[in-house]
């Protein structure tokens, strides 16, 4: 290949490489936190089908449980506490655990953002942290909104 073909070629991929994102990403599921349950707190239909899918969901960074985690707590609305909870019965439904693919990187409380990750739904207890949790996002990355 010449300098000229390999130059084109580079640059159409450059060029190409946003579009290639953005097909990428929708691809998943969009949801919102309060799409996931009923007003009785079971699963809504949404959730079971996408149990094990990867989905995007907006909301806000809560404050970490501990320094230098790959677990946060995705809200619904800027919390500038953390939601803890301590039993799966207390669960609200604007609220989803996180666990990220690496250390998070904390982003403000009150800055929106998007998580993508793997759908996990039903009771689990982090057997580090003690939190209970009825829905997560596994293996999941975040960016601002």
């Amino acid at each position: 290949m010449n300098r000229r073909g390999f130059l084109a070629t580079a640059s159409g991929a450059v060029l190409a490489a946003p579009f290639l994102t953005r097909t990428t990403l929708a691809a998943e599921p969009r949801v919102r936190l309060r799409e996931l349950y009923n007003n009785d707190m079971s699963f809504t239909e949404f959730a079971t089908e996408n149990e094990g899918i990867r989905v995007a969901i907006e909301g806000f960074m809560a404050p970490p449980l501990k320094a230098d985690s790959s677990f946060y707590v995705l809200t619904n609305r800027p919390m500038a506490v953390c939601p803890f909870c301590s039993d799966a019965a207390e669960w609200p439904n604007d609220i989803l655990a996180v666990y990220a693919q690496r250390v998070v990187n904390v982003i403000p409380f009150n800055v929106k953002i998007i998580t993508r990750g793997t759908l996990s739904l039903g009771t689990y207890t982090d057997p580090e942290l003690g939190f209970v949790s009825r829905v997560r996002l596994m293996d999941a990355v975040q960016e601002r909104a």
